[in-house]
């Protein structure tokens, strides 16, 4: 890994402070810190208009979310990255979930499924007309959550801040532009297997992680000010799809 970058971050929110616990609230959002523990609840709404669901690529319609997510507020970095399902949330209380359980399957009218027997796993941006994602790079699952693969335009730099989530082991995600730049790179040549045709991100297997590539380590994080922070990018992978902190809290 490269040696640690300086990335300025600009963050201001508005608090109330309520008997000794912060409370941010955004839309039907609560954040709220209290002792050694941050926690989001919110319905799982986005504060932001949204394509139209179902549509001929996501057969799921949006509906209202029990979400409790707590991390811990005093994050550690550890040694070794884990891979998650649902890397972090957004500060509007949307879930962060980059990755797909979608596969290569010619056997399907789709051409995907959840049979992973082909070893090639659709990346939620790289297939985003054949997953139904809409302008905010986000679609809905089926138990309808709305969720993103990509950073959203309606939360960049909103409210003068770069922050636009807080990941699963409590370190903030940031979005900052062409600043952060993540260290995937696409192979080169043709895929060995079927699909077959180029490595052109379609697919996570597309991309390898190529150390100095960019300013960011596997997980999109790197040292700004001072703290180790995670960071929404453009290009691949979009979001952390692993975590380097000792706390992880699981979300489904």
């Amino acid at each position: 890994m490269r040696a640690p970058f300086s990335i300025p971050i600009l963050v201001t929110v508005t608090a109330i402070l309520l008997g000794g616990v912060t409370v941010m609230a955004i839309a039907d959002v609560v954040i709220s810190e209290n002792g050694s523990k941050r926690c989001i609840v919110s319905d799982g709404l986005p504060n932001h208009d949204t394509g139209t669901f179902p549509n001929r690529n996501n057969p799921n319609g949006i509906s209202a979310q029990d979400i409790s997510f707590c991390v811990t507020a005093n994050p550690k970095k550890g040694n070794t990255p884990q891979e998650v399902r649902v890397p972090g949330i957004a500060i509007n209380g949307v879930k962060i979930r980059p990755g797909t359980a979608d596969f290569y399957d010619d056997s399907t009218p789709r051409g995907h499924s959840r049979n992973p027997r082909s070893g090639w796993n659709l990346d939620g941006m790289g297939a985003h007309t054949t997953l139904g994602l809409d302008i905010q790079n986000a679609h809905v699952g089926p138990e309808g959550d709305y969720h993103y693969h990509g950073m959203p335009p309606a939360l960049a730099n909103t409210s003068n801040s770069t922050l636009m989530g807080y990941a699963a082991d409590g370190f903030e995600i940031h979005y900052v532009g062409s600043n952060a730049r993540s260290s995937y790179m696409l192979l080169p040549g043709a895929r060995a297997t079927a699909p077959g045709g180029a490595h052109d991100g379609t697919y996570n297997e597309d991309w390898t992680f190529v150390s100095g590539a960019g300013n960011l380590d596997e997980c999109n994080g790197g040292i700004s000010g001072g703290t180790y922070t995670y960071f929404a990018t453009d290009t691949y992978p979009f979001f952390p799809r692993c975590l380097f902190g000792t706390e992880i809290t699981q979300m489904r």
